[in-house]
């Protein structure tokens, strides 16, 4: 049995101290993927206390089934998408392109996003690059690069199908690719 097992069965037991380990485990992932698609901190903290309440009352259903990650990280995008879904705002960027364009087999393209990430003035362009993307792609890549969740594991969380999150990632890293360049010259 798994930490995150014996984590849920505590809670399920009300032992004292164990939706706080719990929370304590898992804030990170969730505030990772809250604030990437709401973008704003005072929203992100109110949907992330929402989506503990959520947890805390349905944990129940919870069927060890998945990832206990990729469980919470489905309420968690479903919570802050039903947020943004609220205020209308939009999801994804329009591409003229996305009809006809066959789903990338693979993402790598050449441009290391970790290594690109190594120094702290990078750091800084790259997080700025981050926060430029598309609601979709700032969220796929926060659970790929910083999260580093596999492909199978975001296409649950966000039921897209993996075809669809590799497109996104290539396109994202694409961009990213193309907004470092022009901030700090050719990339070695």
């Amino acid at each position: 049995m798994n930490d995150d097992q014996t984590l849920v069965r505590a809670v399920l037991a009300g032992q004292s101290g164990a939706f706080e380990r719990m929370v304590a485990r898992h804030q990170r992932l969730v505030w990772h993927l809250v604030y990437r698609i709401v973008q704003h901190p005072e929203d992100a903290r109110e949907i992330c206390q929402d989506v503990f309440l959520r947890v805390h009352r349905c944990l129940h259903q919870y069927r060890f089934e998945s990832a206990f990650s990729t469980w919470i990280g489905r309420i968690a995008y479903t919570v802050a998408m039903r947020f943004m879904q609220k205020k209308r705002l939009p999801m994804a960027e329009a591409s003229e392109d996305d009809g006809d364009e066959q789903p990338l087999d693979r993402v790598e393209d050449g441009f290391d996003l970790e290594a690109s990430c190594a120094d702290a003035e990078v750091m800084v362009h790259m997080s700025a690059a981050i926060e430029c993307l598309p609601q979709i792609q700032r969220t796929l890549v926060t659970l790929y690069h910083l999260e580093e969740m596999g492909i199978a594991e975001i296409a649950e969380i966000t039921q897209l199908p993996a075809g669809t999150v590799k497109n996104y990632l290539f396109r994202a890293r694409q961009r990213l690719k193309q907004q470092l360049e022009q901030r700090l010259g050719e990339l070695a």
